[in-house]
């Protein structure tokens, strides 16, 4: 098995002149599968349609925490429809935010983020969830709601993960596992069943050692999967595949 990345932006402002050039070359480069994560109607209706031209790439449509607060009256309407198209797998990303000072009002985010999860249960999509400075919220509305996911680019203690992995969840890391002041990050890591973990890049974001800073796609991923590899005491190799099939299991049902 090849590399799945799990969640990656593919988005024209990101890749203005090269994005079909990054996304012919990922086979080549042992990519097997990516999932495009939408953060909101119109970037998840360009990562919809990615997936109809690339056969590796499969897509999620979700509003994003700081998008929360400028949504249309009909954007609930419109996700739905979405949620329909072929190759859409999950519904996300989403979540909470409040990391930022001018991040939409917490009660609007929570709002957004309960909608979607109720979204969710009819067709019983995967959530992908995104949680930065909002670790207690965040839970309280996971417990409630028991959805079937990943929690996304995972920042939390090694307390919290396990309580994630409780709920019947997933985590997924970044290329931030491989940062040298990643100490919370490997901790937490250690803690997880490795039948658990999936791997991510958040493309074109959170480059990998020894690509910080660059911009990132999902061939790097296997310098995050190394160091997952060396948490867990088994090869790269086994890591990619182990992590692929937690992906399929969890988005495919594979």
């Amino acid at each position: 098995m090849g590399i799945f990345d799990t969640h990656a932006h593919y988005l024209k402002r990101d890749f203005p002149e090269d994005l079909e050039e990054v996304l012919n070359g990922l086979k080549e480069k042992n990519v097997e599968r990516i999932i495009a994560v939408g953060c909101n109607l119109e970037a998840s209706e360009e990562e919809i349609a990615l997936a109809q031209r690339y056969d590796i790439v499969y897509a999620s449509a979700g509003i994003h925490p700081e998008d929360a607060g400028k949504l249309p009256s009909d954007w609930e309407e419109r996700l739905g429809e979405l949620l329909k198209m072929p190759k859409v797998v999950a519904l996300g990303e989403i979540g909470l935010d409040y990391h930022y000072d001018d991040a939409p009002e917490k009660d609007v985010q929570r709002d957004v983020f309960i909608k979607q999860l109720e979204m969710a249960k009819a067709p019983d999509l995967p959530v992908i969830i995104h949680s930065r400075d909002a670790c207690a919220e965040t839970m309280e509305i996971l417990r409630e709601y028991k959805p079937r996911g990943v929690m996304h680019c995972f920042s939390y203690s090694a307390e919290t993960a396990r309580e994630v992995i409780k709920l019947g969840m997933y985590i997924g890391f970044t290329g931030v596992l491989t940062f040298k002041n990643a100490k919370k990050a490997v901790q937490a890591c250690e803690e997880i069943p490795i039948d658990r973990l999936l791997l991510e890049t958040d493309s074109p974001y959170m480059a990998p050692e020894p690509h910080r800073g660059e911009r990132s796609d999902s061939s790097m991923i296997r310098f995050t999967a190394a160091k997952m590899a060396e948490i867990k005491g088994v090869s790269t190799e086994e890591m990619i595949e182990i992590a692929n099939q937690n992906g399929r299991r969890l988005f495919f049902g594979e």
